[in-house]
């Protein structure tokens, strides 16, 4: 005999009772979980005296970082057209980057610096691997008004290297990918890449306000430099304003680049100068 509907003694549950998370859910907390987990205990913690900031690193040692920058120069020289032959230009890099080492706390920092002039004369560009290999273009050089805009350029990528950004970079590739997929997976309806394509979108556009970031420090730290080196900071606003030029003052929204615009960096630079000359 039934009341209120319900066979006495069922053993029914309510709908709600019996519904769990759904497999796509836990898969994507434990891809998001485990890329947090793996980020913390494959990287090493590091308190940086050049930028101030505390970093997570994916090689511990500085030594490991000359040691991939070295191992990588080789390949890098080769695809940007070779050592430049012209070996006066060459002897003025060498002595505007020593200088730059020499006058500073860098020649304490622990690393190896080469500076490389580049035999390519189409790209304006300058860059830095880990543990000091530097290198500008002859596009670049060719476009420079003097040993002080030479030493911002140099000075800049310096500070990419105590800086130690590509490391940093390097550590949070595997954090912000993981969590990607992991979102991605949360998003997804499973018929379509929807899902995944807006993950990675996000994820490519943090990482690409990481690299500004970068960019901006290694001004700020390049300004120091040239400054303790006895060089003209100021010099490193013409060339923003050269890179500005050689780009055709176009080029795809700031968000979406790893570079901020040349006009954010004059205005970040002009305000290091600012500041350093009221502590002088």
């Amino acid at each position: 005999m039934a009341y209120g509907g319900m066979p006495m003694g069922s053993s029914r549950r309510a709908p709600s009772a019996r519904r769990g998370c759904s497999p796509r859910i836990i898969l994507a907390l434990l891809v998001i979980g485990g890329s947090v987990f793996m980020h913390f205990i494959g990287t090493t913690k590091y308190a940086n005296d050049f930028t101030g900031r505390e970093q997570r690193l994916k090689y511990a040692s500085k030594e490991e970082e000359v040691a991939l920058g070295l191992q990588s120069a080789p390949q890098m020289i080769r695809e940007m057209g070779g050592e430049h032959p012209d070996r006066k230009a060459q002897a003025l890099v060498d002595q505007v980057g020593e200088r730059l080492v020499a006058s500073t706390a860098v020649k304490d920092a622990g690393y190896q610096f080469d500076f490389h002039l580049l035999d390519d004369d189409q790209t304006v560009n300058a860059f830095a691997l880990p543990g000091g290999q530097i290198f500008i273009t002859s596009a670049l050089f060719s476009r420079l008004e003097s040993e002080d805009q030479l030493a911002g350029v140099l000075g800049h990528e310096i500070g990419h290297v105590v800086g130690r950004h590509s490391n940093e970079q390097m550590a949070k590739q595997g954090l912000i990918g993981g969590i990607a997929s992991g979102v991605g997976i949360l998003l997804s309806d499973g018929q379509s890449l929807g899902g995944q394509q807006v993950a990675q979108m996000v994820a490519q556009v943090t990482m690409n306000s990481y690299g500004r970031g970068d960019e901006l420090e290694s001004d700020k730290l390049g300004v120091h430099f040239m400054t303790q080196a006895g060089y003209n900071p100021e010099a490193l606003i013409g060339v923003m304003e050269i890179l500005e030029k050689a780009s055709g003052g176009g080029g795809q929204p700031e968000f979406m680049s790893t570079h901020p615009s040349p006009a954010n960096r004059v205005e970040k630079i002009k305000e290091e100068i600012a500041k350093m000359r009221q502590k002088s």
